[in-house]
């Protein structure tokens, strides 16, 4: 069998560069640049009010909105959950502009947890466990919150200022919103650390698939290398599908077993998280004592929260202090366009559009890829679906061609009249 591959080959790129020292909102200033990944940039920042150190993702709107509706609505859902635990990075606030969306959150000062295994090569069974107590302590309180991470590697475990375990990045997280018969069916995540289920799309539990990614950072902290081989992917989901892999002669057997138990390809069978914390490996602390079970449980219960499944994903947002995040949704001149939620089926939606549109006057024509057109003399509106959640969907209605007289007189208050029993809240003026 082939040396499991080295952790170095995943990671985020990270850059130096000086402090731009722009303002946000008169109340945090941008310093130097900490990191950046697909669609976001993170950076050091102050908080002008108090002078405390931040950090703050930018996300440019101008490029990726499109793509980040979502995973900006399930980050930002997610941690404001969560907020609190002590070993969950904390959000602070959100803000937007017209052309930029600000995540303000807490700064982990010491960086990624990889950039430390990577200098280590792996650590001592003591220090493993160390992690993997603050790190468990964290998941299982997400779980008892409704809240699965879903993209558990070790790029998203960062270091406070003094060395305590962060669980970060809740951009690809699933609430309990977007449960399907009590089961998850998007497939996402890092292969490597990713449960063999998860790409089946059959249907999946989430606390279940997290902890398979748990057997993976176990075995990673343990032994500095990964158990599956993603050079391949057909051949890794084979060996994980059959339990291929090899523990480095250091593992102890007590260490092995929660592993192993960890990495069933079954998740019917698969070690939970509840049980986990009942093995002796797990309990004995770094003095070689024990954890007691009430002392655990009591970073892991330290609060209960009701969940409101009629509520919409933006509501969830905006319900939480300091968010507003109306204006993430509002681009361009505020007399071009309409969006409003809806949980509607994709085919009523249209079909109201389309009957609204044509008792306006409007001329209807479908889109080659999809979305509707409604034309009126030379001005075209063009009306796009976005899915933002389970069973929940952003209507966009926006301009495209126009002259601006045949914008200011198009009926904007008789289209948005003409849609209210299809949506459940509108998120600019379009008027």
């Amino acid at each position: 069998m082939e040396p499991p591959p080295s952790l170095a080959k995943i990671g985020l790129t990270h850059s130096g560069g000086g402090g731009s020292g722009t303002i946000i909102q008169n109340k945090y200033q941008v310093g130097h640049l900490l990191g950046r990944g697909s669609f976001a940039k993170v950076y050091h920042g102050r908080n002008l009010i108090d002078n405390n150190d931040v950090a703050i993702k930018v996300i440019d709107k101008t490029t990726t909105i499109t793509a980040m509706e979502p995973h900006i609505i399930r980050e930002v859902s997610a941690m404001r959950r969560l907020n609190h635990h002590p070993n969950i990075l904390e959000i602070y606030e959100v803000m937007a502009t017209k052309t930029k969306i600000y995540l303000v959150m807490e700064l982990a000062p010491k960086g990624e947890l990889f950039m430390q295994l990577q200098r280590k090569g792996r650590f001592s069974e003591a220090t493993a466990r160390s992690y993997f107590h603050q790190f468990i302590s964290a998941l299982h309180f997400c779980h008892k919150n409704g809240v699965a991470h879903r993209d558990i590697k070790p790029q998203n475990l960062l270091l406070d200022g003094n060395g305590r375990l962060k669980i970060s990045d809740f951009g690809l997280s699933a609430l309990p919103e977007q449960l399907k018969n009590g089961m998850l069916h998007t497939a996402c995540g890092t292969p490597a650390y990713t449960a063999p289920e998860v790409v089946y799309r059959k249907g999946y539990d989430g606390a279940k698939a997290d902890a398979w990614s748990c057997g993976v950072i176990l075995f990673a902290f343990l032994a500095g290398t990964l158990p599956f081989d993603d050079s391949d992917l057909s051949s890794m989901y084979r060996a994980m599908n059959r339990r291929v892999f090899d523990f480095p002669e250091w593992i102890s057997k007590p260490a092995r077993k929660i592993i192993y138990r960890l990495l069933d390809p079954n998740p019917n069978t698969r070690l939970s998280i509840h049980e986990l914390m009942n093995f002796s490996w797990f309990k004995k602390s770094a003095q070689g004592g024990k954890i007691k079970n009430q002392e655990f449980g009591n970073l892991t219960c330290e609060k209960e929260l009701k969940f409101l499944r009629s509520v919409n994903a933006f509501d969830i947002i905006s319900m939480s202090s300091g968010l507003d995040l109306s204006s993430i949704f509002e681009v361009g001149s505020r007399k071009k366009e309409i969006r409003f939620t809806s949980n509607k089926e994709v085919k009523e939606i249209e079909d109201k559009v389309m009957s609204v549109g044509k008792e306006i006057g409007c001329r209807v024509e479908k889109g080659k890829n999809g979305g509707i057109n409604l034309i009126k003399g030379r001005m075209d509106l063009a009306v796009e679906l976005w899915e933002v959640a389970a069973d929940l969907w952003l209507v966009e209605m926006k301009v495209r061609d126009g002259t601006l007289a045949e914008v200011e007189e198009f009926e904007w208050e008789e289209m948005k009249n003409g849609l209210t029993e299809v949506v459940l809240s509108f998120q600019n003026d379009g008027s």
